[in-house]
């Protein structure tokens, strides 16, 4: 822009001379700041330097035939440079470019030259021009229609105005401006009308300095007309939201039978592959029972209790106590039976609830002649043990033990299954309570009838007895 009178600072050999009026500029664009020795003469030898309100740091400064950059303001950093294509005859100017709402005010440009220094100071104004205003209306409210007006990015602040359609001022109902990190204003301002004899009002902002405006108008239907419009509104505002909550839930349920669909079809895959090879895997119990028969045995939860006060009991307990090693006419405290004589050939399974009894032996004995002309039979017992937090895994006749392993459960069984596979000479344990596996007897070799066993107390041996 030009520069429309000129001021200057006497010396005694030289003046400075600048802009007498402000400088504006649009705000983003470069802004040219002229300065001028006089009478002409070259400032080449000269330190030169334009500053704001103090003169460290500076907006630039120049010495020694080149800009000095570690005493710049930072926010001057690459924005700067001095024009001085003419300063063989004393003329400089300062360039900004990109000009933000910041770099508006005064500047001083100041040249030195030994112990003499003179300057003369000039103003920059930054014109920011906000977004086109939006209008709306906003609602119904005491009789009247309430109107409200916004736009942003303005510098300075700007002026606020309501007119109507013959460009009569209207006073707003409210007003607020607020400036963001950048500086620029956003003004927001609301308007009752009341008069219905009033078909559009206009919003209009302005540059208080230079006058420069946005306005926007907006067409005001009668108070009938515009609740009438806002029931409609409402209403399909609601169904929109119904509308979209329906397809939103379409989307989570298909998204969730996909997941299903997923995870089925790969638990059947590994099902697949579970039953191709499942002699070898120690895992799924569940799977497992699929191919076992359900064992028909049943536990009598009522057995008789001893009357320790009864001497002819006292006198018989060995007797009724006997090891359940013993001839098949002792009683052993066996609280589970099967209904039919021993196992058939084939698999089975069956699932004991041990819950929290403290001790308890469980698992099935062998009945097996000791030669073709005994009487009795012996039983050869496979069976798990529970004594306290202790579990092990027993198998014997008699007294003779021939396995006896300590078992490392981490979680306490509540429920045991039990999968007797004559066909493969396995009999497996299960913890129902996580499904792991607890213990195989494998490759055992039955001879006779099996039986499922289940005591609610621990094998009793002599001490004699050797593992």
């Amino acid at each position: 822009m030009g520069v429309s009178e000129e001021t200057s600072v006497e010396v005694s050999w030289f003046y400075v001379k600048g802009p007498a009026e402000p400088i504006t500029v649009l705000l983003g664009t470069d802004a040219t700041l002229p300065c001028q020795l006089f009478p002409e003469q070259s400032a080449a030898h000269m330190h030169i330097r334009w500053y704001r309100a103090q003169l460290t740091p500076a907006v630039l400064v120049f010495h020694d035939g080149q800009e000095q950059g570690e005493v710049q303001m930072p926010e001057y950093w690459g924005r700067t440079q001095m024009v001085r294509h003419a300063i063989d005859t004393g003329s400089v100017a300062l360039q900004i470019q990109q000009v933000q709402a910041s770099d508006d005010g005064l500047y001083h440009c100041q040249f030195t030259d030994g112990f003499t220094s003179r300057e003369v100071s000039m103003e920059l104004r930054v014109i920011g021009l906000g977004s086109a205003p939006l209008v709306r209306m906003t609602g119904p409210e005491n009789g009247g229609i309430r109107v409200s007006c916004s736009s942003n990015g303005w510098f300075p602040k700007p002026r606020v105005q309501w007119r109507d359609t013959i460009r009569d001022t209207l006073l707003s109902s409210s007003e607020s401006q607020t400036q963001d990190r950048d500086g620029l204003f956003r003004v927001e301002a609301s308007l009752l009308v009341t008069d219905r004899a009033i078909g559009n009002v206009v919003c209009s902002i302005q540059n208080p300095i230079y006058g420069q405006e946005k306005s926007k108008a907006i067409l005001l239907p009668g108070l009938a007309t515009w609740k009438e419009h806002q029931v409609k509104k409402k209403e399909m505002k609601k169904w929109s939201k119904e509308h979209e909550e329906m397809l939103q839930m379409k989307k989570e349920t298909k998204k969730a039978l996909k997941i299903r669909d997923d995870l089925q079809a790969d638990l059947d895959q590994r099902k697949a592959l579970y039953k191709k090879d499942w002699k070898k895997a120690l895992l799924y119990p569940d799977w497992r029972k699929e191919l076992f028969q359900l064992a028909p045995v049943m536990i009598n939860h009522e057995m008789p209790n001893q009357d320790k006060s009864d001497p002819k009991a006292e006198g018989n307990r060995g007797e009724d106590t006997a090891d359940p090693s013993a001839g098949s006419s002792r009683v052993d405290h066996n609280v589970i039976t099967l209904s039919q004589e021993g196992f058939m050939l084939g698999r089975y399974y069956w699932e004991v609830d041990v819950e929290d009894t403290e001790e308890w032996t469980l698992g099935v004995y062998e009945l097996s002649a000791q030669d073709a002309s005994a009487t009795d039979s012996l039983r050869i017992f496979r069976v798990l043990e529970k004594k306290g937090d202790g579990y092990r895994a027993l198998a014997f006749c008699s007294q003779d033990i021939s396995l006896e392993e300590p078992l490392p459960l981490k979680t306490r069984p509540l429920k045991i299954a039990i999968f007797l596979d004559q066909e493969d000479n396995d009999l497996s344990f299960y913890n129902m309570t996580d499904e792991t596996h607890i213990f195989s007897f494998a490759q055992v070799t039955f001879l006779g009838s099996i039986y499922p066993y289940f005591k609610r107390n621990s094998m009793a041996f002599s001490p004699t007895a050797q593992p």
